[in-house]
């Protein structure tokens, strides 16, 4: 099984290689061993390459952070993405970016410089996010979800030659949602060219990529593409939340206070009652529904349900904070269940694992908490 092999120029060879495949680590570490160049760049940004060089493990305060941003849903997704790499790169004998952790530990050891060249996974992750819509990301997580029970054999082989993982399993859903294609696999192509064309200055380049991005990268290097700084920052801009859930999140609770106010106004107490447990029931039911879905704690069921219907009126809080703070605090992840959860390789693990299970706790709470809000809003109206 053959890596496949692009040479640009004199200067500039690309290698695409399969992320989970011992014949790419083989051909990273004979190609710096002969074509010798002066420069390795990687498909790498620097959070992960900082997890492949280092033992990197999420930690307690690492969490809290995630909850507290409201990162969870994009920490899951990556986890849910890496965790299918990992199921494969262990059927080979290799953990995924084995071979891209080989062409660092090459390039440093023949003392050549390294260039990182691929974009942050957070804001690509987050610009994928962005543009997916609300059926799409359940599309999506429902895709993975399935394929961890697919135990069809993978061709590697087919793999190497044409796709990366990543690259592979982002296709099947480009037809369900182009705008996250066009960022997971157009952009970045885009992003590595650019980067590509920054490292050569001259010098004789390497550039070790999944074979997915091959034929991208090369055509954007043949079109001339330059190393355009404006174009470097758009980029690598980081979505700010949307307009219309900001608008809608807000609009909610300014509605219903109104609408209850001018109930109150007319005296009509029996509309404030009936409206105020839909309010509650829907906020209630949905949030602690999906925080039970999620493994949680009787006590972070709880507090889920005891906080959606207040949170839902302040969109600058999340019921998922409260429950997902609960769940950490009645089930405390150990150091090797924070270790452990970089490493899952079984989605089934995420509900085994305590800081798996935190994230489960705060992202679906969250989502039941808006759903909720949303539905009880939608009766309401409907009763007008």
């Amino acid at each position: 099984m053959n890596s496949p092999i692009i040479d640009i120029g004199d200067d500039l060879r690309l290698l695409g290689t399969a992320h989970v495949a011992t014949a790419s680590v083989e051909a990273v570490q004979k190609q710096i061993e002969e074509w010798k160049p002066d420069v390795v760049a990687v498909e790498l940004c620097s959070s992960r390459y900082e997890a492949l060089t280092k033992d990197k493990r999420l930690d307690r305060e690492g969490l809290l952070k995630v909850i507290k941003e409201g990162k969870a849903p994009l920490v899951l997704l990556q986890s849910l993405l890496a965790s299918e790499q990992r199921r494969l790169g262990m059927d080979e004998g290799q953990q995924p970016g084995a071979e891209l952790l080989a062409a660092v530990e090459a390039a440093e050891s023949a003392d050549l410089e390294v260039v990182l060249v691929d974009r942050d996974i957070q804001t690509t992750l987050r610009r994928a996010w962005k543009r997916m819509r609300l059926r799409e990301k359940f599309g999506l997580v429902w895709g993975l979800l399935a394929d961890d029970d697919d135990e069809e054999d993978i061709d590697l082989e087919t793999m190497l030659a044409d796709k990366d993982l990543l690259t592979s399993l982002m296709e099947e859903f480009r037809e369900l949602s182009p705008g996250a294609g066009e960022v997971l696999i157009d952009e970045r192509d885009e992003f590595i060219a650019r980067s590509i064309t920054k490292a050569r200055d001259g010098r004789k380049v390497l550039v070790v990529m999944g074979a997915g991005h091959l034929e991208g990268v090369k055509s954007h290097i043949q079109k001339g593409v330059d190393t355009d700084e404006e174009r470097m920052a758009e980029l690598n801009a980081t979505p700010k939340p949307g307009k219309k859930l900001k608008t809608i999140s807000w609009a909610i609770p300014i509605a219903l206070a109104g609408l209850l106010g001018w109930f109150a106004y007319n005296g009509d107490l029996g509309a404030i009652k009936e409206n105020g447990i839909y309010w509650f029931a829907g906020n209630v039911i949905a949030a602690a529904v999906l925080c039970a879905l999620a493994g949680g704690h009787p006590i972070a069921v709880f507090v889920a349900a005891i906080a959606s219907p207040i949170t839902s009126l302040n969109p600058a809080l999340a019921a998922g904070w409260f429950a997902g703070y609960a769940q950490m605090k009645l089930r405390e992840p150990t150091g090797e269940d924070l270790t452990e959860f970089l490493k899952l390789d079984s989605l089934k693990l995420f509900w085994s694992n305590r800081a798996g299970r935190v994230l489960l706790v705060t992202s679906l709470t969250n989502l039941g908490s808006m759903l909720g809000a949303w539905v009880a809003m939608g009766i309401i109206a409907a009763g007008l």
